[in-house]
C-alpha cells in the first residue's frame, strides 16, 4: 500500500539556529552554574514545541539572521513533526534537569542537561537526530499520535 503523504517542507537553517543556541546557551548555563538560564531554555524549547511561531530561536532566525543574510534558508522536504517532537522531548529533559536542581541533586542536573547538549551538537554537527530516529520508531510500532512516516517510504 503506497499511501501519498502531504509534502511538507522545512528549513533546516532555522533547525540548525535552533540547535546552535540551545547548546551556547546550556554550556554558558553549566560553566556559569546558573539553573535560571538552564529554566529559560527548557522553557523556550517547550513554548517552541507547543506553538512553533512563537519559538524564540526560531524568530531570532527569522526576523534577524535570516533577513540580513548572516544565514541562509535550507528549505527541504521533510516533516517537521519529528523535529517538534524531538524539541518537546529535549525540553521535558532540561525541565527534568531544573527539577534535579531544585532537588539539590546537581550532579543528576548537569547530567542532564550534557545530554541535550550532546545530543543536539549530535544533530548540528552530524546531521542526525535522535529524537526523530526515536519519532520513526513510534510510527513503525503504530504508537498512537506519530503519524509521519519518512520521506520517501
Amino acid at each position: 500500500m503506497n499511501e501519498q503523504q502531504p509534502t511538507q517542507k522545512v528549513d533546516h537553517a532555522a533547525l540548525r539556529v535552533n540547535q546552535a543556541f540551545i547548546i551556547g546557551l546550556l554550556l554558558l548555563a553549566f560553566v556559569l552554574d546558573n539553573l535560571p538560564l538552564v529554566l529559560l531554555v527548557g522553557v523556550v524549547m517547550l513554548v517552541g514545541t507547543a506553538v512553533p511561531q512563537w519559538g524564540l530561536f526560531k524568530a531570532v532566525y527569522l526576523f534577524a539572521l535570516k533577513p540580513l543574510k548572516l544565514i541562509r534558508p535550507d528549505v527541504i522536504v521533510d516533516n517537521p513533526e519529528p523535529h517538534r517532537f524531538a524539541q518537546g522531548f529535549g525540553g521535558v529533559v532540561v525541565m527534568a534537569a531544573a527539577a534535579a536542581f531544585l532537588a539539590q541533586l546537581a550532579t543528576i542536573g548537569w547530567a542532564l542537561v550534557w545530554l541535550v547538549i550532546v545530543l543536539a551538537a549530535l544533530n548540528l554537527f552530524l546531521g542526525f537526530c535522535a529524537g526523530c530516529f526515536l519519532y520513526y520508531q513510534l510510527h513503525r510500532l503504530g504508537v498512537p499520535g506519530f503519524t509521519a512516516r519518512p520521506i520517501g517510504r
